[in-house]
């Protein structure tokens, strides 16, 4: 048994198409912006309560091959670790200007899959609005 584990498996639809990038030494990683949704059907209205999560994804190597030429709407599998980075950020404005330590948070990915649409894209939530693009992250 694993004293550590940080492993991400995480499916849905890409928001907009991949984009490709390269480092200072010219090697190229893709970058996704992935869709999750989750709901549930509130009890007093039983209408369905929806939330979409986005998900930057990164990857490097033959993840990245696989990437590369996926378009906005594919459904995709990602396997990876979650990985966050600090940064320094400005708020306020004038002399109540001051700089703060924010994170954000991506997906490296180790293993990305291009899968077949689903039959029914609704069937577990019925009641699910579509995902558009105004939502990409």
């Amino acid at each position: 048994m694993a004293l550590y584990e940080n492993h991400v498996t995480l499916k849905g639809y890409l928001g907009k198409s991949a984009e490709s990038f390269a480092t200072r030494n010219q090697n190229t990683f893709v970058v996704l912006s992935l869709a999750t949704k989750s709901g549930y059907r509130d009890k007093q209205s039983n209408e369905w309560v929806n939330r979409t999560e986005w998900h930057r994804i990164v990857a490097f190597g033959k993840p990245a091959d696989h990437a590369k030429n996926l378009k906005k709407g594919d459904y995709v599998e990602i396997e990876g670790e979650l990985r966050s980075t600090e940064f320094d950020a400005e708020v306020g404005e004038g002399k109540k200007k001051t700089t703060v330590k924010r994170r954000g948070w991506e997906i490296r990915a180790s293993i990305v899959k291009k899968l077949t649409q689903p039959a029914s894209q609704g069937a577990e939530n019925p009641d699910a609005d579509p995902i558009t693009e105004d939502d990409a992250a």
